[in-house]
């Protein structure tokens, strides 16, 4: 397959690095120096890229460049198009406004603001825009916004943004905050001004977040822009000789306007731009640095360092200073522990989660705290999109060590999901009766269509299954371990011989008979997904799923083929990017390059990984685009670790996959010690050795365990 991208290309649009650190090790450059916020916002238009001719756009990775702390409240960031993923879109040349909150799921994008001047209208207020005025780093950014000759630079906290607009001399300073729009549907809003250099307010979009913001500037007024019923409040500050740049603190909350207050008073108040920005970087740097890596070029570390960063943007915080919160059902509660959104399960229980796991217990630990406040008060643990992958999540921060949080109560919720239908997991009774979900027949089913996704979710169900009797195991549940295990074969109850792939069966326990096993379906028999890519899926027990084969020789076969056939020209949104069937721009297979393991060819495996590293990262025109959409800092976690050279390959579980790095030597921070990763001088794919601590390792998996011993990985190929 034919890829392109410039190696120079990730120095664009402002983020330009010191020339010399192509030739310093990491210990002499600061990481965040590499971190480039843009990576990830482009799109990818080639159709050699993207796998087919598009008649649309499609999906980029959809991230945000602007500034936030790791797992903040605030993601502070402009908005070039609004119901657009993260609100940005490298492409487009306009800047609506500057938003407060980001996921990049075509949500949130909280309280919009965006200084202006002169002569404005509710329907025509946008400025446009350069790459080339523009800048990125973590937790900082900045732009300028041509229309208005206004400088805009934005820094943050963790619950707090702090703007600062330089005006031209003579300028009149306004303030527009277009509370009616968000990401989401706007409910309700309201601002006040509150003495003489203060407003506040709420937005009502999806959840409601309260703001109190301070200026260093008088406000004259606060009035509206009117146009129909377009109202878009206005204020107008002081002019002062000085000319100083207009500077805005605000605080967020989403209990009230006064912890909204409380946590300006906490985290800004007394603090200058510099200092805030200071203290911004200082906290990427530290976490950034729990991953150093030696050798590579610089490409290489800048994609690498990038994901990181881009790994650490979510799940956000919700508490205020004080420990406050809003439950499931609305109540202000404090139980003194961070109170988090909800992981995107389905996406990042993958990889990124086990990332969050290993460089930020305290805040995997207060997620798993968070999640199990919302299931208690539901009676089942949260699930995202799709499968029950809580499950996962928690049986394998509880393996690697994990301690803190209720894992009894999590367990109960957990087991509660996988044996009573809720909608955590629908169409459960039937999955437990037949030993897999049923599909309905459909004559002529579309990319569109809607049903079960039976396939997907019995695959899924077998392996959440397999994650809660894990816990059942670590907690002597013996009688549900046994339950649970027996359940996690289902997967092999839709694998039909004649094609060697999974397929969709009716209840009657026929097969779906319109079955391409080429054509891409959202949600009938497979999830975002063909039958290629949903056909492998079963990371506890890859021995039973190539025992459905004739031989390993025929499984290898079949594993050729996913990988060789061609991807056939078909369209949708969130599947780009293919190595044969195989799809890098969704999450379904992306732990199918490393089956060859298990029948003995990890050469293989290594030649995809090193394809994958190479070209579906920093691609397209700019070297800015990845393979598909972010989902949370999945995508990218999947590279920061096989850029190390290790792969949570069954996240559940708590041992890692070995894989030959890209980088000579890698030091990772475990708690209070540091295990070592290192690279023999490469010569081929095929590892010959691997030891740790000197030590020869038998097969190509080391646990959790292992690694917090501190010692050092060798890999020698």
């Amino acid at each position: 397959m034919k890829k392109k991208y410039n190696t120079c290309a990730l120095q664009v649009a402002g983020i330009l690095l010191v020339t010399w650190a192509v030739a310093c090790s990491p210990s002499q450059v600061r990481l965040t120096d590499y971190a480039n916020p843009l990576f990830g916002t482009t799109t990818l238009w080639d159709s050699i890229d993207i796998g087919y001719t598009p008649t649309h756009r499609t999906w980029g990775a959809e991230v945000f460049p602007g500034a936030s702390l790791p797992n903040a409240m605030v993601q502070v960031s402009p908005v070039t198009q609004f119901r657009s993923g993260s609100g940005y879109q490298y492409e487009d040349t306009v800047i609506f406004g500057f938003t407060h909150t980001n996921k990049g799921h075509w949500n949130l994008c909280h309280v919009p603001l965006l200084p202006v001047t002169g002569a404005v209208a509710p329907d025509d207020y946008c400025s446009g825009y350069s790459h080339d005025n523009e800048e990125a780093h973590p937790g900082y950014y900045r732009v300028l916004l041509e229309r208005y000759g206004i400088h805009a630079e934005l820094t943050a906290t963790l619950r707090c943004a702090y703007h600062r607009y330089t005006y031209r001399k003579g300028q009149e300073k306004k303030l527009l905050v277009d509370l009616a729009r968000s990401n989401e549907r706007v409910r309700e809003w309201h601002i006040a001004q509150d003495g003489e250099k203060a407003f506040t307010g709420f937005q009502h979009a999806g959840e409601k977040i309260y703001f109190y913001a301070t200026s260093n500037y008088k406000i004259q007024a606060i009035d509206s822009l009117i146009s129909g019923r377009r109202i878009v409040p206005m204020l107008h500050f002081a002019s002062e000789k000085n000319n100083a740049p207009l500077e805005l603190k605000i605080g967020f909350s989403f209990v009230s306007v006064e912890n909204a207050k409380n946590n300006l008073a906490k985290e800004m108040a007394a603090k200058s731009f510099a200092d805030v920005r200071a203290e911004a970087t200082d906290t990427w740097e530290t976490l950034l640095s729990k991953i150093r890596v030696w050798g590579g070029t610089q490409r290489q570390r800048t994609i690498f360092y990038s994901s990181l960063y881009r790994a650490f943007l979510w799940p956000a915080l919700r508490s205020d200073a004080n420990g406050d919160f809003l439950d499931i059902h609305g109540a202000v509660t404090n139980k003194g522990f961070r109170y988090y959104t909800d992981p995107s399960f389905w996406d990042d229980h993958r990889n990124k989660l086990v990332l969050l796991d290993m460089l930020s217990p305290s805040v995997a630990v207060d997620v798993i705290r968070s999640i199990t406040d919302r299931g208690g008060k539901t009676g089942f643990m949260p699930t995202f999109f799709h499968g029950d992958h809580a499950a996962v999540f928690v049986a394998g921060a509880y393996l690697r060590g994990l301690r803190g949080f209720d894992v009894d109560s999590a367990y109960r919720l957990l087991l509660r999901n996988a044996t009573i239908e809720s909608r955590s997991r629908p169409y459960l009774n039937q999955y437990m009766e037949k030993g897999y979900i049923p599909e309905p027949d459909i004559e002529h089913p579309n990319t569109e269509t809607v049903a079960s996704a039976g396939v997907t979710k019995t695959l899924e169900y077998a392996y959440d299954d397999y994650a809660v009797a894990l816990l059942a195991k670590a907690l002597n549940d013996t009688a549900n371990y046994a339950m649970l295990m027996r359940r996690t074969v289902s997967y092999k109850n839709l694998f039909d011989p004649s094609t060697g792939l999974m397929r969709g069966r009716l209840a009657n326990g026929e097969w779906v008979k319109n079955f391409d096993p080429y054509y891409p379906y959202y949600e009938y028999m497979y999830r975002e997904a063909n039958a290629w890519q949903s056909s492998f899926f079963a990371p506890h027990d890859v021995d039973g799923l190539i025992s459905l084969y004739r031989s390993p020789d025929d499984f290898e076969r079949k594993l050729d083929s996913l990988f060789t056939i061609p991807w056939k020209g078909y369209e949708a949104h969130n599947l780009s990017c293919f190595i044969g069937q195989y799809c890098h721009g969704n999450q379904p297979d992306h732990n199918y390059p490393y089956l060859y393991y298990f029948v003995g060819r990890q050469e293989k495996s290594q030649a995809l990984i090193d394809t994958l590293l190479e070209h579906f990262y920093g691609m397209g025109e700019h070297g800015l685009a990845l393979a598909g959409m972010d989902d949370a800092g999945e995508m990218s976690s999947w590279y920061v670790f096989n850029a190390i050279g290790l792969y949570p390959f069954s996240p559940a579980d708590d041992t890692y996959i070995i894989t030959v790095p890209l980088f000579d030597r890698v030091s990772f921070a475990l708690d209070d010690v540091r295990f070592t990763i290192r690279k023999q001088q490469r010569t081929g794919r095929k590892i010959k050795t691997i030891t740790y601590n000197r030590q020869p390792l038998v097969g190509y998996f080391i646990t959790h365990a292992q690694l917090k011993e501190g010692k050092e990985l060798k890999i020698d190929n």
